[in-house]
């Protein structure tokens, strides 16, 4: 401290006028100069000591320790834009310079803390007196060692090192993280290209070494994947990238290039691959029972629309599934001519939709016509597909609805039973009514049902529909309310040319259907 009083009590002091000159004199220099350079004039106490310094000018490129700029430190003072400055080495060699005119040169420690991390910066400060003031330049240090920081970092980040090899001299070297990437110790030593092409897999090596040759030879880049395994039996992907410099005659003398390992990018591409090919094995599935779907409706519904006459009725047939291909569902429709002359009307619903449903329907539609074919009476004929569908293998949650009637022409006469199937309407002289139903719960419910038949007269005119619940049925309402819907609509289309479909568009909600329709309109 003395020291410094002493000194600063020899600093004679410089009239405003001087400064002014001596700055704008310094400030054309420092135009032209980069990097970072600021000139000081003292300030004085009343003795003449030097008891700051003001930045009177700066280069255009000068930054300092906090990263304000050359216009930002203009005017400032030293003491109160670095407090901590005051009675160290620095302001002690800048007093000197001032005072005997040589210039000083030191190093400066400065702490910074940058996204709450503290960080120490190393300065090379220069000091010369001009002017009455100070011209003050320094730099940073550890930019270097900043730089090559972060090149490590970005190099274990991405698994890749780089290399070079001088082959006029014989030199290689290799980054830290290509000792990673082969697994290889550091004090081992790099190798050549050639020595790393015989640690590749055996698969990999004639195209490495083809690749490595022509590098070698003519200097063609080479941008190649190879797999290499470790010591520890690790398989491991690696790319290499590497192009030469040649001399006057074109041979190559010095070879830059990187190592990655691409380990993880390759699993997960295999994994994409593998997941591809498994979406595509589904779609061959899907496509495969969607084929096999529509052969199935082909063959149990062949006709979406058509007119059947059987002993003495007429039958018109409607089938509208709701989708196609693999999600057909599981309504169907039976109409043919027994034996003995009778005809045998069966509709049903299959709960579900698919390759299930619609084997499902298959097996319950062929051996309700098989039994009936047989004479046997209808109650049986339920009791039995009841308990076929419990005891199918792979079945056990299935259930299905339905109804079944056999018209003898000799006697006018229809008797029906039903599986928790929607009753029949009757249209008669222009009213419409629904038949009172039998009692029979639905398909694979219960192991013990029961089952009861009822029978109706039919009279000329009379006009008798079977259906299923996707002719009336909607989300939003109720089924009494869907049963009564019908009931009112289907008298006003009774004399229509095409009954079913006069009355599917009447009874059409906005939203569209949402479930498969099937029916039979029966007519005398």
């Amino acid at each position: 401290m003395r020291e410094q009083e002493w000194a600063a009590r020899r600093l004679p002091a410089g009239p405003p006028a001087q400064d002014d000159h001596a700055a704008a004199v310094v400030q054309r220099v420092l135009a032209a100069l980069s990097g970072s350079v600021v000139f000081l004039l003292p300030e004085r106490g009343p003795l003449g000591e030097v008891t700051d310094f003001r930045f009177a000018t700066a280069s255009p490129d000068a930054v300092d320790v906090a990263g304000r700029h050359g216009p930002d430190l203009v005017g400032r003072s030293v003491l109160e834009t670095y407090p901590g400055v005051a009675g160290t080495d620095l302001w002690r060699g800048y007093l000197r310079a001032l005072q005997t005119g040589a210039g000083y040169e030191g190093d400066l420690e400065y702490e910074e803390t940058a996204a709450g991390i503290p960080r120490l910066s190393r300065y090379r400060v220069r000091a010369v007196p001009c002017e009455g003031g100070l011209i003050v330049s320094w730099e940073r240090l550890d930019r270097a060692e900043r730089e090559q920081r972060r090149l490590a970092l970005m190099q274990r980040l991405g698994r890749m090192g780089w290399v070079d090899r001088d082959l006029v001299r014989g030199e290689v070297t290799w980054s830290d993280e290509v000792y990673s990437v082969f697994g290889r110790d550091r004090p081992a030593g790099p190798l050549t290209l050639e020595a790393l092409a015989a640690q590749a897999v055996s698969e990999d090596r004639p195209e490495l070494d083809d690749a490595i040759r022509r590098l070698l030879g003519s200097g063609e880049p080479v941008d190649h994947t190879f797999r290499i395994q470790l010591p520890s039996s690790e398989v491991r992907h690696v790319r290499v990238v590497s192009e030469a410099e040649t001399d006057a005659l074109g041979r190559p003398v010095h070879l830059h290039g990187f190592f990655q390992d691409i380990t993880a990018a390759k699993h997960a591409e295999q994994q994409l691959l593998e997941q591809q090919q498994h979406a595509l094995a589904q779609q061959l599935l899907l496509t495969a029972e969607r084929d096999l779907a529509a052969r199935l409706q082909d063959t149990l519904l062949p006709v979406p629309q058509q007119t059947l006459h059987l002993a003495g009725l007429t039958v018109d047939v409607a089938y509208q599934p709701l989708q196609e291909g693999l999600n057909l569902g599981g309504d169907w429709y039976s109409a043919i001519e027994l034996p003995d002359g009778n005809a045998l009307l069966v509709v049903g619903d299959v709960a579900g939709h698919g390759l299930d449903a619609v084997a499902t329907m298959a097996l319950l539609r062929f051996t309700a016509k098989g039994m009936a074919i047989t004479g046997t009476p209808l109650p049986t004929i339920l009791t039995r597909l009841n308990t076929l569908l419990l005891h199918t293998a792979d079945r056990e949650s299935r259930t299905a609805t339905m109804i079944m009637a056999v018209y003898q022409p000799a006697a006018s006469r229809l008797t029906w039973v039903r599986a928790g199937h929607l009753p029949p309407l009757l249209l008669r002289a222009g009213e419409a009514r629904l038949l009172p139903a039998p009692g029979g719960i639905l398909l694979g419910a219960t192991a013990t049902p029961h089952y009861d038949a009822a029978t109706l007269d039919l009279l000329p005119g009379d006009h008798l529909l079977l259906y299923t619940d996707g002719l009336v049925e909607t989300p939003e309402e109720p089924i009494d309310e869907s049963l009564a819907r019908l009931t009112r609509t289907a008298p006003a289309h009774a004399g229509a040319p095409d009954f079913l479909t006069s009355l599917m568009q009447a009874l059409a909600r906005p939203g569209g259907r949402h479930d498969d329709v099937c029916a039979l309109h029966i007519s005398r």
